[in-house]
């Protein structure tokens, strides 16, 4: 547990994670458009489609922003194509089945559901400019806000 540690005005952490079509993405090789980094816990579940059917359908006015979406969580290859399928999501999703990545931008977290108590992904977006830095960050973000609040971010 770990609090999020990434903070607006710094390089955002270079990794690279598998995409849903089963290559290699490293988040430094986009440099020079916006990148909407965003963190969710589980393929089709009702908060994360609510997001991602956001960004989907705000993708129009991201692509004006000369940005691209990468949503990342620990489910695998298999399940993310059979999510952005199911929703016509037309970003990269990547898998992050260790939680490397969520751990690196402080996002893996206790949670408790039920009263049981469980590690997962904290729902979070990072707006990253064109040359790496991070401009705006929702952790804890709710989902229907999170797409609003990364467009006003992209300017």
């Amino acid at each position: 547990m770990s609090e999020p540690r990434i903070t607006v005005g710094m390089l955002a952490p270079d990794f690279e994670l598998i995409s849903d079509n089963g290559t290699p993405i490293r988040l430094s090789s986009l440099r020079g458009q916006k990148v909407i980094l965003y963190f969710y816990p589980k393929d089709d579940t009702s908060g994360c489609t609510t997001q991602a059917c956001g960004f989907r359908d705000a993708y129009p006015q991201i692509e004006e922003q000369h940005a691209v979406v990468l949503g990342v969580s620990p489910d695998g290859v298999k399940s993310h194509l059979k999510f952005k399928t199911k929703h016509h999501l037309p970003f990269t999703l990547l898998v992050d089945a260790d939680h490397a990545v969520a751990e690196l931008y402080g996002l893996w977290v206790e949670k408790s559901m039920y009263g049981k108590k469980y590690m997962g992904i904290e729902r979070s977006h990072f707006v990253i400019d064109a040359n790496g830095v991070i401009i705006a960050a929702a952790i804890k973000v709710k989902p229907a806000e999170s797409v609003a609040q990364a467009l006003a971010a992209l300017g």
